[in-house]
């Protein structure tokens, strides 16, 4: 559907700028210049560093109240960092590819003033993205908890060995795993690390959980496409001759926390959800059409 209102809403930009990719600032200044000079108002949020009349990471306590959305540059990875900073102000996100594939990243260098008067203009698209919430229960009584837009990846830490992992979905056992680990993924994170270990591809504004195994020892381990209403819980056994295993729960690739032999996460869909705006009316599919051209 169409964003609501138009361009009278459309007042306060925040830019969201991966500073190793815009090198010098040159495209959030040319994105800033262009909206200020429309009579619009722009805050400029830098993922790496403060510098001045920037802000640093830490953008749910900085950003502003009115902020309409935030325009994202760099690639994928920069997005979903900007979706874990804002995820509970639930500002609406859309992206500038200064990557390489840019599947979330929509926006091309090129159509830039194109897009920005489209937002300006209030003829965009706005899609919710599901998220999920991983919690982790300790032996020792403490519970962690976190978000991703992406994924949830138990893999191991350190050594170059074989993990163990046991899987419940619902609260009924469902397979002990023995892999370099496991991919618990939303249909957005189906182009990512899931893609790369051989799982489907789901439409992003699907409703869906996939789980893929990374690098199974077996020979008919296969991904498996879950209800967004089940429960997954990942424990962490005992691994070969007894030995206490180490893991690394991963959000997104950048969220890392550890885990060992007696503990647990449990990943359901989360209540909270990624707003993605879209300027253009090309399909999911011809946008994976063109991605995967690009990488033949």
């Amino acid at each position: 559907m169409t964003a609501p209102g138009g361009e009278a809403e459309m007042k306060h930009f925040l830019i969201y700028t991966n500073c190793h990719k815009d090198k010098g600032m040159a495209m959030t200044e040319r994105i800033r210049g262009y909206l200020e000079s429309h009579g619009h108002k722009c805050t400029v949020i830098l993922q790496n560093k403060g510098d001045g009349n920037h802000h640093d990471k830490g953008t749910e306590d900085h950003a502003p109240a009115d902020a309409c959305c935030m325009i994202v540059l760099g690639g994928d990875g920069t997005m979903l960092q900007a979706a874990w900073d804002v995820k509970k102000t639930n500002i609406p996100l859309i992206g500038v590819n200064l990557g390489t594939l840019g599947y979330m990243t929509e926006v091309e260098p090129g159509c830039l003033y194109e897009a920005l008067d489209q937002l300006m203009s209030g003829e965009v698209l706005s899609e919710s993205r599901m998220m999920l919430n991983g919690k982790i229960f300790y032996q020792d009584g403490r519970v962690m908890e976190d978000w991703s837009l992406n994924d949830i990846v138990i893999s191991r830490s350190g050594a170059l060995q074989v993990i163990r992992l046991s899987i419940y979905v619902n609260g009924q056992f469902l397979k002990d795993y023995s892999a370099d680990g496991m991919i618990i993924t939303t249909p957005t994170g189906s182009t990512g690390y899931n893609l790369s270990a051989g799982g489907p591809i789901a439409e992003p504004s699907a409703r869906l959980i996939i789980m893929t195994p990374i690098c199974p020892h077996t020979l008919s381990s296969r991904s498996i496409i879950l209800s967004p209403e089940d429960v997954i819980e990942i424990e962490i056994p005992e691994g070969r001759e007894g030995r206490r295993q180490q893991v690394t729960a991963n959000f997104d690739g950048a969220h890392q926390v550890s885990m060992y032999t007696g503990d647990r996460i449990r990943i359901v869909k989360s209540e909270k959800t990624t707003e993605i705006l879209s300027v253009n009316k090309v399909s999911f599919l011809e946008v994976l059409h063109r991605k995967m051209r690009e990488t033949e």
